[in-house]
């Protein structure tokens, strides 16, 4: 089975982990999780400054593959970012779909509209056992993860 992990963060703030445990229990790294994150947030960031300054005109990065793992990167014109892990074949437009679908369903309703939640959480991420749940349900009920 793939693991997924989605980051949401602000342009303004270092990264927001919010979110998914791992689907599979297998930890790949030693790292903590906040730890692991602001590596997340350093590759996104390096990668689309890149691509940005190679591209010459307004390119956006979306995924990259490794051996292991395939990176997706969705970002929302408010400037939110959204992370996930798949395996190396899964198909990008999917999983794009799959985290604009995180952003307007579960990120909308129990996050941004939910006042109680602190947006500018730089150490504890997003922490909404509802937004959790309904992220968690979402991914595991994705054919990616059959």
């Amino acid at each position: 089975m793939s693991s997924g992990i989605v980051i949401a963060s602000s342009e303004s703030v270092p990264p927001t982990p919010a979110i998914v445990p791992p689907v599979s229990s297998a930890n790949l790294t030693s790292l903590p999780f906040d730890e692991e994150a602001k590596l997340v947030y350093g590759v996104i960031l390096s990668l689309r400054n890149m691509t940005k300054k190679l591209s010459g005109r307004d390119e956006t990065f979306v995924n990259y593959r490794t051996s292991t793992y395939k990176l997706h990167h969705y970002e929302t014109i408010s400037g939110y970012k959204f992370i996930m892990f798949t395996d190396p074949n899964a198909a990008a437009d999917t999983v794009r779909f799959v985290l604009r679908q995180i952003y307007t369903s579960p990120f909308i309703e129990f996050v941004v509209r939910n006042p109680l939640i602190d947006m500018d959480s730089r150490e504890n991420g997003i922490d909404n056992d509802h937004f959790r749940t309904a992220v968690d349900k979402m991914v595991r009920n994705l054919a990616i993860y059959a």
